[in-house]
């Protein structure tokens, strides 16, 4: 239902009161607010919708509503009104469903690996001209690469780095110690991690685990993320899962098959971790409370894990095998196309005060998300945090051997295929071979459109 001008505005104004009591309101699904007078009746006030997701624990709602009260405090004249849209994948439809139903957001953050997709759908602006008239090359080229590099389509820059992660591997240092493992020492590559392992399984009297060696999460929407590690790091010379230009995928390489092969036999043969598809958003839970020896997960959870774990825990890379690697995600901010030439400014305004090194760096604190500026890391917060929680510094070590998540056109529908056929090789229904060959097949024809 569309609401009259007048209606619009008197919200709008009531959305300004609220911002300006540090209470920005994150309500539902409505209509972009548009311009409004502040409270002292003087100056039009620009009311920006922004959706977010969150993918990862700990609370990151109340985080984002504090960055845009902040952000209203010294911009006055501009209140971005944050709407929570559940996580990625739910807010990729939204986004998809606001576009074509003509209620956009002026801005959002999503994954960096929609940008393809959403190029190819006429849905965002490039950023170069605004990058261009706000901070130029200095700005951009403090992003590190292995994030920036996921920025960019046509040699143009159409979103900008801001909540990014990492893969990386948990430990409980705890349970090595009970394992007669050392525990400052991870495993550095697959036979460790098969080894290790084995000697962290622990059962009950009547046989049951109650301990899981490693957790490894197989559920639709994460499996091409924690898989892409593997396949780097098995690869010849670090070949990613598709080509720079997402318009070509790699899925059946002997290589990759025999990465799937190694995580069906992380189940089936060696029986050091769950049969089954194993839930991304259980993992955390479940190793806090002591039901996993190692788990893989996103740098993300970090805040989460530091703050709930009862025991002393470690982090490392990713264990390599012929190489170390390890898949880059997270969310990007990007400008919607269709909104006036001032709602982008202001949008701008908005990403570049929250992309600040300060404010990258107190995000890094707070969540675990990896701060995507190099000079973040040269704040004193920083320095502080890293002397306090020294897990969080092998983030930014493990970079240099990271590359991007699958990233093609028409993603939604790739990962699907890439995920669907993988769960089929997980639970026993394929082979590693025939999984990886029907997946290549399938997303090969759907990118054919694209060549």
């Amino acid at each position: 239902m569309f609401m009259k001008r007048s209606t619009r505005n008197m919200l709008a104004a009531l959305i300004v009161m609220i911002a300006s009591a540090g209470m920005i309101w994150a309500g539902g699904d409505q209509e972009n607010s548009g311009t409004a007078k502040s409270s002292n009746g003087e100056d039009d006030v620009i009311v920006l919708q922004m959706f977010y997701p969150v993918q990862v624990g700990g609370p990151l709602t109340k985080l984002i509503e504090k960055l845009a009260s902040d952000f209203h405090s010294v911009n006055p004249t501009i209140v971005v009104e944050p709407i929570y849209t559940g996580n990625y994948d739910d807010t990729v439809v939204k986004i998809q469903t606001a576009i074509q139903g003509n209620t956009p957001p002026d801005l959002f953050l999503s994954l960096a690996t929609q940008r393809f997709s959403l190029v190819s759908s006429d849905s965002i602006i490039p950023l170069d001209d605004l990058i261009a008239m706000d901070g130029g090359d200095e700005y951009i080229n403090d992003f590190l690469p292995g994030f920036m590099e996921d920025s960019f389509v046509d040699g143009k820059i159409w979103s900008i780095p801001f909540q990014r992660s990492t893969q990386i591997i948990y430990y409980n240092k705890d349970a090595f110690k009970e394992a007669g493992l050392d525990p400052e020492t991870p495993p550095k590559n697959w036979d460790e991690l098969v080894a290790y392992s084995q000697k962290l399984v622990k059962k009950d009297a009547a046989g049951n685990v109650i301990r899981w060696g490693v957790g490894l999460a197989q559920q639709s929407g994460s499996a091409q993320w924690q898989f892409g590690g593997f396949c780097l790091e098995n690869s010849k010379n670090g070949e990613n899962l598709m080509s720079d230009d997402g318009k070509k995928v790699f899925f059946n390489t002997p290589e990759n098959i025999e990465a799937l092969q190694f995580q069906i036999d992380l189940q089936q043969k060696y029986e050091v971790m769950p049969k089954g598809i194993v839930q991304w958003t259980d993992l955390p839970g479940a190793f806090i409370e002591g039901k996993y020896g190692i788990i893989y997960h996103t740098t993300g959870n970090l805040a989460n894990i530091s703050k709930n774990a009862t025991f002393d825990f470690g982090t490392g890379f990713m264990p390599g095998n012929k190489r170390y690697g390890a898949p880059t995600g997270g969310g990007n901010f990007y400008i919607t196309k269709g909104i006036s030439r001032e709602r982008q400014e202001a949008a701008w305004k908005f990403i570049r005060f929250a992309t600040s090194p300060e404010r990258l760096a107190q995000w890094n604190i707070d969540t675990g998300y990896v701060a995507p500026r190099a000079s973040s890391f040269e704040t004193s917060i920083m320095k502080n945090y890293y002397g306090e929680l020294p897990q969080a510094e092998v983030a930014k070590e493990q970079l240099k051997y990271a590359k991007p998540e699958l990233t093609t056109y028409d993603s939604a529908r790739i990962w699907r295929i890439f995920n669907d056929n993988y769960q089929a090789a997980i639970i026993g229904d394929l082979t590693a071979k025939e999984a990886l060959d029907k997946a290549q097949a399938e997303a090969s024809q759907v990118l054919k459109r694209f060549q």
